[in-house]
């Protein structure tokens, strides 16, 4: 059985009750391909997590945008692990690149989220990605090696550890890296993965794109033999997000 195709949706910060209401009303009446094909979790801000986990089809599921990086108390405006596992909600996102520069969250910073994340029983979706400045000085591998590095130091279980590489030049930005820049990393991860943990970690893990992914490029990069789905920003809230969940046919066929 290969990797099963995962689909995350990241709303960001948007968003009022009615918006989600018909965001979560689109996704509740769409066809899409079954479980055993797809995995699909939504990402809504902290102050709408109980409403979407609610009103939600029960075969997607919702994560957190962020989380504490141990357990609560006097931490003001933070969310803890605790309190995510309290609301029934199953997945984090974490080190996403906007956290990593606007609010200057460190490689061990992130590395110290996951594994207490995982400690308290949430399954996460740990975000790496270089900027265009170190892609044009040729040294994506050895950025993403060490955000994925400062996790691997932390983390001997990978069961519930989503990997998603986000260029942070094609971040909302409209560029997306070609199928064939999406998959070199892809592999080069992978291939990091199998010189630095173990053969089942490097079979399982899925290593999952995010970059303006789109209705109408999602299909070309599913079909890469190392991009095991997509973590989707502002496409999300939009009716193409169904057809980014289906691109998982072509996985499917392959």
């Amino acid at each position: 059985m290969g990797r099963k195709f995962f689909v995350g949706g990241n709303w960001k910060c948007t968003g009022t009750t009615e918006e989600v209401k018909k965001i979560v009303s689109t996704l509740n009446d769409a066809q899409v391909p079954s479980s055993d094909v797809v995995e699909v979790v939504v990402s809504p801000p902290y102050v709408f997590l109980p409403l979407v986990k609610s009103s939600l089809r029960p075969d997607f599921h919702v994560a957190a945008q962020n989380c504490w990086v141990k357990k609560g108390g006097a931490f003001t405006g933070e969310v803890s692990a605790e309190m995510l596992v309290n609301l029934g909600i199953p997945w984090v996102i974490l080190g996403h690149s906007e956290r990593r520069s606007l609010l200057n969250e460190s490689n061990e910073f992130v590395g110290d989220k996951v594994a207490y994340a995982l400690s308290q029983g949430l399954k996460v979706i740990a975000c790496v990605g270089e900027t265009l400045e170190q892609r044009e000085a040729g040294s994506t591998m050895e950025v993403v090696a060490a955000q994925t590095k400062a996790i691997a130091a932390r983390v001997s279980n990978w069961a519930d550890v989503v990997l998603a590489y986000e260029p942070v030049w094609a971040i909302g930005t409209g560029k997306v890296a070609s199928p064939a820049q999406a998959q070199e990393v892809h592999f080069e991860l992978r291939k990091w993965l199998h010189a630095n943990t173990s053969p089942e970690v490097v079979a399982t893990t899925r290593i999952i794109y995010g970059g303006s992914v789109n209705g109408a490029n999602c299909k070309e990069l599913a079909a890469k033999p190392d991009v095991d789905g997509f973590l989707v920003g502002g496409a999300s809230l939009k009716p193409e997000f169904i057809d980014i969940i289906k691109s998982a046919e072509v996985k499917k066929s392959a």
